[in-house]
């Protein structure tokens, strides 16, 4: 379980964000102490929001909310029978595994504003899109436990926990031994994902020019070069493998696919990873973020009320800072500017629509529960 705390939560202490308590706790970031390293999530540079008023999603277009809630619990559990048993004790339910167990005296102190079931297994989104009778279900790759057909690759592309704490790789004014000096940021995204359009298929399931494992790989990872080219079957089962190497090929990779450098017939093309890799890496190639989202499949916040694939994402970084560079890096539209890469070549970024974003702080085990509130 993990416990994180938004800004709301810090603004009820007394003197809120600018009062002593806060101000002498709360770690800075290093290269400008004025700011705190907890900050609000904004709005992505390819999210639908007022400021990017040229930004629409073909199917999703639904504009991103910045939420304001005070607390993130996060339950992970092998059986979801015991998440379900725990958010039901939570609510006051009074039973936990089958025994009567008092549940905790929250009424008055916290309100649940929302729930989100993210799920993680080799194969699992293949059997749902097949259960569902989803018109692109013959396309998902049955190995991956992703919706687009790739797996994460974690155990080349998470850096070690302490590298996301505030006393880790990114600077800032924590040391060994200060209240919050292990502690990290959480962001937590609700993305819709529109697969109708990644996998380039019509109505009927028939695939489109898009539809090429070739073509997708290359929106996953990159061009220069494209980590695979699939097998003579481009669209069953995913086209091509589930597993690649996740390689760090510098922070400039992105930038030689966007000028055509060494891709397929020189175009002018990103790749999420690549564009990731300007900035979640240091120069040796350690990743400097700790991802743990997965996939979902549910109906929040979707315009008709039907069941759409999700991606439940959340990942720890050392500071909210860097975080909103990241997905600046992720949108690259500086380099597709530059380069004139069309929309159609950017990535993953016309296939996701974030829906909703909020920033959190995971104190310390230490601190977990209600922190600061013993030196009020």
């Amino acid at each position: 379980m993990f416990l994180a705390y938004g800004l709301p939560y810090f603004r009820r202490l007394p003197g809120g964000l600018d009062g002593p308590l806060v101000a002498a706790h709360l770690p800075r970031l290093a290269q400008d102490r004025s700011r705190y390293v907890l900050e609000e999530a904004v709005p992505g540079p390819t999210d639908v929001a007022p400021g990017n008023p040229g930004v629409t999603k073909q199917r999703f277009d639904v504009p991103v909310a910045i939420e304001d809630n005070d607390l993130l619990f996060t339950f992970r559990s092998d059986q979801a029978g015991n998440i379900h048993d725990v958010l039901g004790w939570l609510g006051g339910s009074g039973r936990l595994a089958g025994k009567p167990e008092p549940s905790p005296a929250l009424a008055g102190l916290l309100e649940f504003t929302s729930s989100r079931a993210m799920f993680q297994q080799r194969g699992l989104p293949r059997k749902v899109a097949d259960a569902n009778g989803l018109r692109y279900a013959f396309m998902v790759n049955p190995d991956s436990p992703m919706w687009m057909g790739f797996a994460d690759q974690q155990v080349a592309a998470s850096a070690p926990a302490r590298r996301v704490t505030f006393g880790g790789a990114e600077p800032a004014t924590a040391a060994a031994g200060d209240y919050f000096d292990n502690g990290a940021i959480q962001h937590l995204s609700h993305v819709i994902m529109d697969l109708q359009q990644f996998y380039d298929v019509d109505d009927q399931g028939r695939p489109g020019d898009d539809a090429e494992y070739a073509e997708r790989v290359q929106y996953m990872f990159r061009s220069t070069p494209p980590p695979a080219t699939g097998y003579s079957d481009q669209y069953k089962d995913g086209g091509g493998p589930a597993f690649l190497p996740n390689t760090f090929q510098g922070t400039d990779d992105a930038q030689r696919g966007a000028r055509g450098l060494g891709t397929p017939e020189g175009e002018h093309r990103l790749g999420h990873i690549s564009t990731l890799q300007r900035s979640s890496r240091d120069r040796a190639g350690r990743p400097l973020h700790l991802r743990m989202d997965g996939p979902g499949f549910d109906a929040m916040d979707v315009p008709d009320g039907s069941v759409q694939p999700k991606l439940q994402f959340t990942v720890f970084v050392p500071s909210a800072d860097f975080f909103t560079t990241m997905r600046r890096s992720q949108a690259s539209l500086d380099l597709a500017r530059a380069n004139n890469v069309p929309a159609s070549d950017n990535g993953l970024e016309r296939f996701l629509t974030a829906t909703r974003r909020q920033n959190f702080l995971v104190p310390p085990r230490r601190h977990r529960a209600f922190p600061l509130i013993e030196r009020a």
